[in-house]
């Protein structure tokens, strides 16, 4: 961002000499990173896929629709999106790619919602209003086949849904967006904002949803290309968009593997939440302890 941009450029005045992975998000111009932009909604989506290649859902689906499943697990499944910024936009464009109905967006005035999915253009219009326009959704209230909610979030809609995916603001699910789901049909839902769940709608959530991904490990792709662009400023080294998609796919994989199997260990199937939080416990756990912190 051009912010980010600056401080760099003040910091470099400041010091006197160049250290590139003091800061992320910088402009590929001068030691940014590929794909940096879309690495939150590119992860969010890489790590649902990932949950619903292992889970299996297929009572969900009709018979014409397993053939193929485990490879693309999102064609033809209805996925509502919260939000219309940076990290809305990209999960959307990549659950388009991968064959998913995209069904609404939202900014703090109101959603905008399609029944039968936005296509490409439609998304391409979205992003030209947030992005260039600096425009509110209400703008679009003429889309075809869209409808616009003044003053509702996507969550008060009573929307039918298979997947949601919150990518908009903190506590913007509450228990009744999260009752709402669950009456919808939603089985999948996966944070694509910072903590966009109350504790308890997460409990509602989680007693009713088949799958349920936290912030912490859905979202995470963007920390993790940041950590990527560190590691090429670090190796001096400017990697492709294809190569750093690859290893994010890696990393989100990982981490949903990780969530997974301690969940597994725990005798806590499926409970992803408890299998990030105890993962990551124990990774500071066996850390202190291997450089002589802790005696236990």
């Amino acid at each position: 961002s051009s912010g980010i941009n600056a401080e760099y450029g003040e910091y470099v005045r400041l010091r006197g000499q160049p250290d590139m992975g003091v800061l992320t998000g910088k402009s590929t111009d001068f030691g940014g990173s590929k794909l940096r932009p879309e690495a939150t909604g590119y992860g969010l989506v890489y790590i649902t896929l990932e949950a619903l290649k292992k889970y299996n859902h297929y009572r969900y689906l009709p018979e014409s629709r397993r053939a193929g499943i485990s490879t693309n697990c999102f064609n033809g499944l209805k996925v509502l999106i919260s939000g219309s910024g940076n990290v809305a936009q990209f999960a959307a464009e990549k659950v388009l790619e991968l064959g998913g109905i995209v069904c609404s967006f939202s900014d703090s005035t109101g959603s905008i919602t399609s029944e039968a999915g936005f296509t490409r253009a439609q998304l391409t219009e979205v992003c030209d209003l947030k992005n260039v326009k600096r425009g509110r959704l209400s703008e679009l209230s003429g889309m075809s086949g869209a409808k616009y909610h003044a003053g509702k979030s996507v969550w008060q809609l009573g929307l039918n849904c298979d997947i949601a995916l919150p990518c908009a603001t903190q506590n913007e699910i509450t228990v009744e967006g999260a009752r709402n789901l669950v009456q919808g049909g939603c089985w999948c839902v996966a944070e694509g904002a910072n903590m966009p769940t109350t504790n308890e709608a997460v409990d509602v959530l989680k007693s009713k949803v088949d799958i349920y991904i936290p912030a912490k490990a859905a979202n995470a792709g963007g920390v993790a290309t940041s950590a990527l662009e560190m590691a090429q400023n670090s190796a001096r080294l400017f990697w492709t968009a294809e190569e750093v998609d690859e290893k994010l796919k890696g990393i989100m994989n990982n981490i949903f593997a990780t969530a997974y199997s301690t969940a597994q260990e725990f005798d806590r199937p499926w409970d992803l939440q408890f299998g990030a939080n105890a993962a990551g416990f124990l990774k500071v756990y066996k850390a202190y302890k291997a450089m002589g912190y802790l005696k236990f």
